[in-house]
């Protein structure tokens, strides 16, 4: 008997995606559950396992296919006697009712594969034997790139700046690392306060956390707050619901699980919709100062920086403090100065004075 594979249900917001690289090929036996191939959205990646035991005898897609949801894949052969036949029975007759794939046009290479395109001597200066590599952008780095065209084409984005003294935070960190670590099975870091004082600005400055919709102006009642998390395939951004609701280390928790999860390609769809305000730490990978482009249709995103002691001038002293810029892009058709301004002043205040994070009062 053969058994479909189908590709799973999306999301409303995710119509479509692209066939990976079969783990399998057709004749290979395959176990209940065993994964057969990976599907890249423009969001996630998602794993196909096998409906049941038997053989690989069709594939319906190839590698680098685009498939939609529901759509067959492959058939599996469950049959017993089908199962235990010699690799030239079932195997022939399977490869023989498998569509061909699709050979892709020779400019487009395919999906995750690298393909070499010579310089035409006519048109470059270069010495022979250079080359150029074409590689095909993945999905998600394509609905990426859309997505930031789309930040810049329809809103009206505009930075402000301002600075942390973080030694508060790393005072306290230090001083209750060893209790918290072992009551909740989690270091206390730095996002979970950035992310605790953004929730509580954005409850002050609420149109910071709204978004545009044609003449309206959607109010968001909930603080759904994005964490920007780099993947090995690009960067993903999954959502803390109610993020006002949740203790440091209730944030930390998930943060952490988040990352975990990403690169190995476990995040659900719904983890990564839905969010009303961003946060995006550049300061891991060394940046000082940055302009963060807004995750439409949201209006606010908060970019963190790297923490560089610098000398600054204190009670009439100049000493060296651990200080980090900050910047809160934000969309300006409906964001004035003076709320982006005083949402940044506010989150300032909030990490500078962090007992309350911690307290949640």
């Amino acid at each position: 008997m053969r058994i479909q594979v189908k590709a799973p249900e999306l999301s409303e917001s995710v119509q479509s995606g692209t066939l990976l690289e079969w783990r399998k090929k057709i004749g290979d036996t395959v176990a209940r559950d065993e994964i057969l191939v990976d599907l890249e959205t423009d969001k996630v990646i998602l794993e196909v396992p096998a409906p049941a035991a038997g053989i690989l005898a069709a594939i319906s897609v190839p590698d680098g296919g685009e498939i939609k949801a529901g759509s067959v894949l492959a058939e599996i052969e469950t049959d017993a006697m089908a199962a235990a036949a010699s690799a030239g029975g079932v195997v022939a007759a399977a490869a023989e009712s498998a569509p061909a794939a699709a050979v892709p046009e020779p400019a487009v290479a395919e999906a995750g594969k690298m393909e070499t395109v010579p310089h035409a001597p006519a048109a470059t200066h270069y010495p022979p034997g250079r080359a150029d590599r074409r590689v095909a952008m993945s999905r998600l780095r394509q609905r990426i790139a859309e997505r930031m065209l789309e930040a810049q084409r329809t809103a009206a984005i505009l930075t402000t700046f301002n600075e942390v003294d973080m030694q508060p935070v790393q005072d306290l960190r230090k001083r209750v690392q060893a209790d918290f670590q072992k009551e909740n099975g989690v270091k206390l870091g730095l996002m979970s306060f950035f992310v605790s004082a953004s929730a509580r600005a954005l409850k002050q400055f609420p149109l910071v956390n709204a978004s545009v919709d044609g003449r309206d102006i959607v109010y968001h009642d909930c603080y759904d707050i994005g964490v920007a998390v780099s993947s090995e395939r690009g960067l993903v951004v999954p959502v803390l619901r109610d993020a006002d609701r949740m203790s440091l280390a209730g944030i930390e928790k998930k943060i952490a699980d988040f990352a975990r999860r990403a690169n190995s390609l476990e995040l659900a769809l719904d983890e990564l919709e839905g969010g009303t305000f961003t946060i995006s730490n550049g300061g891991v990978f060394g940046s000082m100062l940055s302009t963060p482009i807004l995750n439409p249709p949201q209006s606010g995103v908060l970019g963190l920086h790297r923490i560089q002691d610098r000398p600054v001038a204190l009670a009439g002293q100049v000493v060296i403090r651990p200080m980090m810029y900050v910047a809160l892009s934000y969309d300006h058709r409906i964001v004035d100065g003076r709320e982006a301004v005083s949402f940044l002043k506010t989150v300032k205040d909030l990490l500078e004075a962090p007992e309350g994070l911690l307290s949640g009062a």
